[in-house]
């Protein structure tokens, strides 16, 4: 079975379709969860399903026990799903083309330093986008410009707001995130048509 390392810093939806999805076809199970805020939602779905989880802070995500942690749990991936720091260099260098990101956007458009949540959907409807999407991509040592992975589509509708844009951004999110780590792990069961 394939072990994943999950880096979350919020709500933890994304964590909760992978964690789901991953329960229904059994070649895949997260084995540990890095969060950066001790009171995210995430950490309440780490407990209830007795995942291991690691809190860190901007001096222990740079120490190399954090790689150790992570290294114990010999992981086929390492998936953010809505984590807020950048990544060191450290880390992408100890798991080279073994990091995933999701970024609720069109990449290149809209990424970067800053760029998360409703700042990006603010950011896609107020430079009038007539469409936005997600962008599942590789993690390398510069914010969302690793090798596009898959990018899924939808539009932006006149009255959006960033609410409302948002919401079918993790209708995007939760359907294909899972599938796109399957489908990296080598095991797909579905093909992804976009």
């Amino acid at each position: 079975m394939h072990s994943l390392i999950i880096f979350a810093s919020g709500t933890g939806t994304n964590t909760r379709a992978i964690i789901d999805y991953f329960k229904r076809n059994a070649i895949a199970k997260v084995a540990l969860i890095v969060c950066n805020k001790p009171d995210a939602g995430v950490l309440d779905i780490a407990m209830n399903e007795e995942i291991p989880f690691l809190i860190v802070d901007k001096k222990t995500i740079h120490e190399t026990l954090i790689i150790d942690q992570m290294e114990s749990c010999k992981p086929s991936l390492v998936v953010l799903a809505g984590f807020l720091w950048k990544i060191p260099d450290s880390i992408i260098k100890a798991f080279p083309n073994k990091i995933i990101n999701i970024h609720p956007a069109l990449l290149p458009l809209h990424g970067g330093k800053g760029m998360y949540g409703h700042h990006v959907h603010n950011a896609v409807i107020n430079a009038k986008q007539q469409e936005s999407g997600i962008t599942i991509h590789h993690v390398n040592e510069v914010y969302d410009s690793g090798d596009i992975i898959l990018q899924a589509r939808c539009k932006v509708l006149e009255n959006d707001t960033p609410a409302s844009l948002a919401e079918r951004i993790h209708h995007l999110e939760h359907f294909y995130f899972p599938r796109v780590i399957e489908f990296l792990l080598g095991t797909p069961t579905v093909s992804i048509d976009v």
